[in-house]
């Protein structure tokens, strides 16, 4: 199976000058884990997470005030629709991440995750048959 087959493509994209809480809002809204963030000014895409967001309220800084571009992650991975599950599992296990930014030709087509590919991977349950009384 291929990363195409797994990903979602309605992401979430954000600009560097939202707040944490404005990104936070979007992403519970949107129930994701992550936004793509676009920003020019420091070399194109980025992603900004969950963690980020966590880490940032962790160390005691407000969510109104901060903005995304401090928490964005710069230095992506990025996937190709073309990889296999398995590259993009590995690339996640050796990164250290739960997230790729889907590139194809060069533009965003989607996010895959590691909660994507287990879906892919493990099969949905059975729903259990109910006899009637």
């Amino acid at each position: 199976m291929l990363v195409r087959d797994a990903m979602s493509t309605v992401v979430l994209t954000v600009g560097p000058a939202h707040t944490l809480r404005q990104a936070a809002a979007l992403m519970s809204a949107r129930r994701v884990g992550a936004a793509i963030v676009l920003d020019p000014d420091a070399g194109g895409i980025g992603i900004l997470t969950e963690r980020d967001i966590l880490n940032s309220v962790g160390l005691g800084q407000n969510p109104d005030t901060e903005r995304i571009h401090a928490h964005t992650t710069n230095n992506v991975v990025f996937a190709a629709p073309t990889w296999t599950l398995e590259e993009a599992a590995r690339a996640m296990a050796h990164g250290g991440f739960r997230h790729l930014i889907v590139l194809d030709r060069g533009e965003p087509a989607g996010i895959v995750s590691v909660r994507d590919i287990i879906r892919c991977w493990v099969p949905a349950p059975a729903q259990p048959h109910v006899v009637p009384a």
